[in-house]
């Protein structure tokens, strides 16, 4: 099964799945399609995460394909006479593009458990940028928001603009020759495409093009090195959650699900306000952790798991009272106070971002989130693609309250994520389920709400995926605006809580095991799908 937000993304997954590919063959394929198809949110400029479990053995890896700042970069580079720079003058700059690393991290990944030639899974994607595909309802909508931004960069002006500077409209065949002819380069000759060459001169170029011109070389382009790292993983009821370690904060989207189970160990489901009010709760606490203490820990102490051990969740779930909204959430002392007081806390919203999951023949899963960040990253494209703008991820102020911010710039820092790509499996390791979503720092919630909602309120996945979202990361508790029953925000806020209606975006994509197959989700708030393979006989 393929769940992706592109049906066009969805098939070229399943056609490597028909020739014998595994998993990561065909979460490669989906990416570098959905880069063409859906290039607003991810695709060869940006960079992800991966989540890898394999059947034969039932093991779990995690893989980190983050960006990194240039060795130009400083602390205060987004900083204009002692201020942060508007974000939007922040994110249309060189500044805010940190080195592409999502080629070199699948090319990683496909080394170690692909099944297909590597350049086999470039061709949907080359064919589809050649003979052109359709663009779709929400692709057109994305084009007349963005028609500024797609004017502002001669490349994607010549791309997605006709000659009187409209964007193309719904039905019209759009070709990307360009990205075509990067794609047949990453095939023929993997990374080394992005590093050197007549590629690696065009990313360089664009970033170091004025206004706000950034510092990315060559040279960090050829510095950066994708990792395989364990998981981060943790209890919940009988199974086992499998995500990011730091650069993510997914560690906050676990501390959900773990003071979510404290909160109510009986659950009801989400008709019942007190189990929305324990999420809430649940939310607001571990939110407010994670912004105070998480960044790359190869550069800063981050307590990744001190945040989830069980003693600490007990701790902070005895705050929790379902009775009543809080006055304040305070930060937890996880690895003691001088660790706290080292920090100021900032709160930063990041956007963006596509997530897709994978299961083959022989059980193997993928897990996927991959990201520019912002709509079409940093507004600059270069080879037929569109570079990301995740230095912005970064705080944008080095200090705060006369303390220094754990995620301030720092050369070859990669910025704080909140991608949380899951596995999950059942209490004797066997895959129970692959989730994951898009949304900036809305991801924690949405994962976390989807794993409540299949695996507690007993929820198909494509229930889970269209529930109301709900983003409780500040006092003013965000529900999305015509999904929530209104029943349910007044009975919130009877309860004390600051309930704001408002747009929230996600882009959640699931497959469950379950004892008569596969069972997937694809987020109704995009143009998904979630498909099956017949199994073989």
């Amino acid at each position: 099964m393929v769940a992706a937000a592109d049906p066009l993304a969805v098939e070229a997954g399943l056609e490597m799945l028909r020739a014998g590919g595994s998993a990561i063959d065909a979460a490669i394929a989906v990416e570098v399609t959905l880069g063409l198809v859906e290039p607003e949110s991810s695709g060869v400029g940006g960079g992800g995460f991966l989540i890898h479990y394999t059947a034969r053995d039932e093991s779990i890896d995690a893989y980190d394909g983050r960006e990194w700042a240039p060795a130009g970069a400083t602390p205060d580079m987004f900083l204009v006479d002692g201020k942060p720079l508007p974000f939007e003058l922040a994110q249309a700059s060189g500044k805010s593009i940190g080195t592409p690393a999502l080629i070199p991290m699948l090319k990683m990944v496909h080394e170690q458990h692909g099944r297909l030639p590597w350049a086999q899974l470039f061709q949907p994607a080359i064919k589809l940028a050649e003979e052109g595909f359709v663009v779709g309802p929400r692709l057109s909508q994305s084009f007349v928001d963005n028609k500024a931004t797609l004017g502002s960069d001669p490349e994607a002006r010549a791309l997605y603009l006709d000659a009187s500077g409209n964007p193309w409209p719904q039905g019209h065949i759009l070709k990307n020759p360009a990205y075509a002819r990067s794609l047949c380069a990453i095939a023929a000759d993997g990374p080394t495409a992005l590093t050197q060459g007549p590629i690696a001169e065009a990313i360089v170029a664009s970033a170091q093009r004025e206004p706000r011109a950034g510092t990315l070389t060559v040279a960090d382009l050829q510095a950066f090195k994708p990792r395989r790292l364990d998981p981060l993983c943790a209890p919940f009821r009988i199974y086992r959650v499998c995500t990011m370690p730091s650069p993510s904060s997914a560690n906050a989207m676990l501390s959900i699900l773990g003071l979510y189970e404290r909160a109510r160990p009986q659950p009801d489901g989400p008709t019942n306000p007190q189990d929305w009010a324990a999420y809430v709760w649940a939310s607001r606490l571990s939110y407010v952790d994670r912004d105070h203490y998480m960044a790359d820990d190869r550069f800063i102490q981050a307590p990744t798991k001190e945040l989830i051990a069980p003693a600490y969740l007990d701790a902070r779930a005895k705050l929790i009272d379902l009775s009543k909204g809080p006055p304040a959430i305070p930060v937890g002392t996880p690895a003691g106070e001088e660790l706290r007081n080292r920090w100021g806390s900032e709160a930063i919203q990041e956007h963006g971002t596509t997530h897709l999951s994978v299961v083959d023949h022989d059980g193997n899963a993928v897990s996927l989130t991959a990201t520019i960040e912002s709509e079409y990253g940093a507004h600059r494209m270069a080879a037929g693609f569109w570079l990301n703008n995740q230095l912005t991820d970064f705080s944008l102020a080095p200090v705060i309250d006369d303390k220094p911010v754990a995620n301030a710039v720092a050369p070859r820092k990669a910025p704080r994520s909140s991608m949380s790509p899951s596995i999950i499996t059942d209490k004797d390791g066997e895959l129970a389920m692959v989730a994951g979503s898009m949304g900036g720092s809305t991801i924690i919630a949405s994962v976390s709400r989807t794993i409540i909602g299949v695996l507690d309120w007993r929820q198909t996945p494509q229930e889970a995926a269209g529930t109301s979202a709900i983003f409780a990361r500040t006092p003013d508790i965000i529900v999305e605006k015509g999904r929530m029953a209104p029943a349910m925000s007044d009975a919130l806020r009877k309860l004390g809580w600051k309930i704001v209606e408002d747009e929230l975006w996600s882009g959640t994509h699931v497959i469950q095991v379950t004892p008569h197959g596969l069972v997937g989700g694809a987020d109704p708030r995009e143009e998904g799908k979630a498909i099956a393979l017949p199994t073989p006989r």
